[in-house]
């Protein structure tokens, strides 16, 4: 078998070795344009995991590797004057020229052949080769040759960054956060081997003008990050290699494969320097292939074996890079946080580091994040303990003249299993048993102003006397037997309406027994659905009159907030969405346009609404498809409700247009709450993919929204909070039938967190930093 690798970086070096290894026969190319000791940028970083990975493949080139290593366990933030130090994370750092001096060395040892100065242009000189891996970095040229195959897309992204090496000898990977009379800068340092420590510079692109960056030299641009960072580095001087300020390309290709070639690498996808997974990747996806290689009986069963297998793994890599690197290029929105809340939104900022897993590694640290969340509860006015706090999900919020025991929300889930509107027994216990349950805060499903505000048959309402009745059950239930507060959502389903019972065919339109519909816009959900007929003055005013009856109906039922629903396309949401308000009067147009009539709205219902009472919104931030709202559009949004009197901002995304492509994964809408509560300075809840306690307090400690709403976890577990409030031991209301259970769990969970703590700690390998550590003693001996 004949194989050659187009690039002697570490994804084409790695391939070489692993495939040599598998083929001993083989005859292996490596062609590389640069020299042998041509190298870019200065160290790379692997975390013990990816260390374990090259252990198991090539114990050869691991110890090499790791003779050579510089180890740390410690990430520190500095921040205003401050710095916070963590622990437990396990990274190594290398130089990159001494990574593939070794991985030269290795695969010369195998028999691969190294041609270096080699610059092949044509795929046609290498015709007879079995499998051809394009390995050619991030610039590559053979993916753009093939990009009408490869598809690729590029996003660069908007901060500037440059590449920097020091003398400077670092114990910790140092983040450090500095504010200059420009802006902010960012740098991102570490060691990678005695004497010498990478530095990465970022700044946004606003700050990068006004310092006078731009046109400088890689020696200018040098020495003025040395003023800005002098009070730390000191008399170390900063070093430079091809270190030019440039902005970061997030690349994805659609294809890895062609015929018998295959894209790796920076080649094929790459992830922000912030999570520095990029040679971690690289070289990952060389095991991966060599797997497939070994797997597979052909070549081309390999490669599709080869991206059918580790394009999630990719995907979720880039996913949380993408997070990371917006959490960069927004951190004005968190400068003003105290130190260690901000040093806590750094650790959790990419979703893999939580509240929990710091309480295990860090636990000094947690315990200042939890101090710093109860002083801020504290200065709002309640009698909280600050020097002993429970966790940041128990502790209290005030809405006006409302007060929240805890942070923890049922979110508004349509049941669809009213009769004519009226709740029945179903929605007694649903209700009930969560309130029972210990949660802080129930919202109703989307409740319909009208009959024909309807999305199914089954949607409850509150139109009339009947329901209004059966709602004041509920919530006398709710008040009687718990501590909970219970929201009114109120909504319109304009264009989305008169369909069929989620079960039976979500968003599909009724075959018998439907209704007229109404929307901003003539524009059907589905093509084979009924065309809404565009609102008048005379139906605006109808339906705002039922928003306003239905809101009075609210406060005779005792309910203690009221929502609107703007949200998920429905009538409200379809006047606020340029895809489907496509009005030439007063009410479309602008975003200012768009938000008229349901501003209108609710102004009416905050005038009907009692002034101690607080209402929320439910937005979609983001409309997930082209053309539509973003992120952006909702802080205006969220500013605008803000401006009319909105407490509570409950941010969800999507759900507009049927070919919306949202991005899915744990917690994935709440960055839009972050950027909603941190920019247009409103409370916000998030929603979304959030399934346990431990995320609920890594959202709240790190300032990304003010309560957090589960859905399928509340469905599944009506006592979620309860148990949560024994895990993490925080006293909770709870009725006196049920207290001997409630006794019992807070026993129990002392024992079983204890059980569990020693088991995570018990099964975690100790990180190499650690291992060095214990060994130096013995050395000694």
């Amino acid at each position: 078998m004949k194989i050659a690798i187009i690039g002697g970086g570490p994804a084409g070096l790695y391939s070489a070795i692993l495939l040599k290894k598998q083929r001993p026969q083989a005859d292996v190319t490596v062609y590389e344009r640069n020299r042998a000791d041509d190298t870019f940028g200065f160290g790379v970083v692997f975390s013990d995991a990816t260390l374990d990975n090259f252990e198991k493949y090539d114990p050869a080139s691991y110890r090499r590797i790791t003779q050579e290593f510089a180890y740390w366990d410690d990430i520190a933030v500095h921040f205003r004057g401050t710095v916070h130090r963590v622990g437990g994370n396990g990274f190594c750092g290398c130089s990159r020229r001494t990574l593939l001096t070794i991985l030269q060395e290795r695969a010369r040892e195998l028999g691969v052949t190294l041609m270096f100065e080699a610059d092949i242009d044509e795929i046609s000189g290498l015709a007879d080769a079995d499998l051809v891996v394009l390995a050619d970095g991030i610039n590559s040229r053979f993916r753009e040759r093939f990009a009408d195959h490869f598809q690729p897309e590029t996003d660069l992204r908007s901060n500037k960054f440059a590449w920097m090496g020091s003398t400077k000898p670092l114990d910790a990977f140092t983040f450090i956060f500095q504010e200059t009379e420009w802006g902010p800068f960012i740098a991102h340092a570490y060691q990678y081997e005695v004497g010498r420590s990478t530095w990465i510079f970022e700044t946004d692109p606003a700050t990068f003008k006004r310092a006078g960056l731009e046109g400088l030299s890689e020696t200018e641009s040098a020495a003025r990050m040395h003023e800005i960072f002098g009070w730390f580095l000191g008399s170390y001087p900063l070093l430079t290699n091809r270190s030019m300020w440039r902005n970061f390309p997030m690349i994805r290709s659609k294809r890895w494969v062609k015929d018998n070639m295959v894209l790796l690498g920076d080649a094929k996808a790459t992830a922000h320097f912030s999570i520095g997974s990029g040679t971690k990747l690289a070289m990952e996806d060389a095991i991966a292939l060599s797997d497939a290689m070994h797997s597979a009986p052909t070549v081309e069963a390999a490669l599709q074996l080869y991206e059918e297998g580790r394009r999630e793994e990719v995907e979720k890599t880039q996913h949380a890079a993408d997070v990371s690197l917006v959490w960069f290029e927004h951190v004005d929105r968190f400068w003003d946080f105290d130190p260690v809340q901000f040093a806590f939104g750094v650790m959790t900022r990419a979703k893999a580091i939580t509240y929990d897993n710091l309480t295990l590694r860090a636990p000094d640290f947690v315990a200042e994040v939890d101090k710093a969340f109860a002083q801020q509860v504290s200065a709002r006015g309640f009698d909280v303990d600050a020097e002993n706090p429970v966790a940041p999900m128990f502790q209290p919020l005030r809405l006006r003249e409302m007060t929240l025991a805890n942070r923890a929300v049922v979110s508004p889930m349509c049941m669809y299993s009213a009769k004519e509107g009226v709740p029945g027994d179903f929605h007694f216990v649903h209700y009930g048993s969560r309130a029972i349950g210990g949660t802080g805060l129930i919202f109703t499903e989307m409740t319909c102003v009208g009959r024909d505000a309807r999305i199914t048959p089954g949607c409850a309402g509150l139109w009339n006397d009947e329901q209004e009745a059966a709602w004041r059950r509920i919530v006398d239930f709710v008040h009687a037997n718990s501590a909970a507060k219970i929201a009114l959502q109120l909504g319109h389903a304009g264009r989305k309406g008169a369909t069929k019972l989620m079960w039976d065919g979500m968003d599909r339109p009724l075959e018998q027994g439907g209704w007229d519909v109404l929307s901003a816009s003539p524009i059907p959900y589905f093509p084979d659905s009924q065309i809404p007929r565009e609102m008048d003055r005379a139906a605006m005013d109808r339906v705002k009159a039922e928003f306003v009856a239905a809101a009075q109906r609210g406060e005779a039922c005792g309910f203690d907030m009221l929502e609107l629903h703007c949200a998920h396309g429905y009538l409200l949401a379809s006047f606020i969405s340029p895809l489907t308000n496509q009005r030439s009067d007063a009410y479309g147009g602008s975003l200012e346009n768009r938000l008229r009539y349901p501003l209108e709205i609710f102004a009416a219902m905050r005038a009907a609404w009692p002034a101690h009472k607080p209402m929320s919104v439910r937005i979609s931030a983001t409309d997930w498809a082209e053309g539509g709202n973003t992120g952006d559009d909702a802080v205006a949004i969220a500013r605008a409700f803000g401006e009319a009197g909105v407490d509570l901002v409950d941010v969800s995304t999507g759900q507009t247009v049927r070919d919306a492509q949202p991005v899915y994964g744990r917690m994935f809408q709440t960055p839009f709450s972050e950027q909603v509560r941190n920019e247009a300075r409103v409370a916000t809840m998030c929603v979304g993919n959030i399934t346990t306690a431990d995320q609920v307090n890594t959202i709240l400690a790190a300032g990304r929204a003010d309560l957090v709403a589960l859905g399928r976890p509340h469905l599944v577990d009506p006592s979620f909070t309860l148990r949560a409030a024994a895990w993490y031991g925080a006293d909770i209301a709870c009725p006196p039938q049920y207290l001997p259970g409630k006794e019992q769990i807070f026993r129990n969970s002392v024992r079983d967190r204890q059980d569990f703590d020693d088991l995570k700690i018990k099964g975690k390998p100790k990180t190499r930093a650690e291992l060095r550590a214990a060994a130096k003693p013995l050395a000694a001996e």
